[in-house]
């Protein structure tokens, strides 16, 4: 069975300046359909109506982090079973287990290659139910 295209992301990141960096290239070189929130609370405001396809999450953020926001938006019936990619500095491998254990199926380490992002996000969403 083919995998259905992945179109739209919900990604969360507090620092403005990533946040930007990492739309633009998801956008502009991926071809993704990007709701960029500042915040663990906006995006599960932001969720009902944009109906992502894959959530994005910042680990590190004042308030929801990223785990936090996660949890929330397993809450929303319309992102109670979209994959979740976290970005994260932390990623030693007992951190990494942790992020999969809250239901993340993968990591994506900070700093990334904004060239690469695109790619990153479409090899691991082909992968996702293998």
């Amino acid at each position: 069975m083919p995998t259905e295209p992945l179109v739209r992301i919900l990604y969360v990141e507090d620092d403005a300046d990533i946040r930007t960096i990492c739309k633009f290239a998801l956008e502009n070189v991926g071809g993704f359909v990007v709701e960029d929130c500042e915040s663990g609370a906006a995006a599960v405001a932001a969720a009902p109506a944009f109906r992502p396809q894959l959530l994005l999450l910042d680990v590190m953020m004042p308030g929801m982090d990223g785990p936090t926001t996660l949890a929330g938006l397993r809450a929303l019936a319309v992102t109670a079973a979209a994959p979740a990619v976290f970005m994260t500095a932390k990623v030693q491998p007992h951190e990494v287990q942790r992020y999969r254990e809250l239901g993340a199926i993968d990591v994506i380490s900070k700093p990334f290659d904004p060239m690469a992002l695109s790619d990153t996000i479409r090899s691991i969403w082909e992968r996702r139910d293998g």
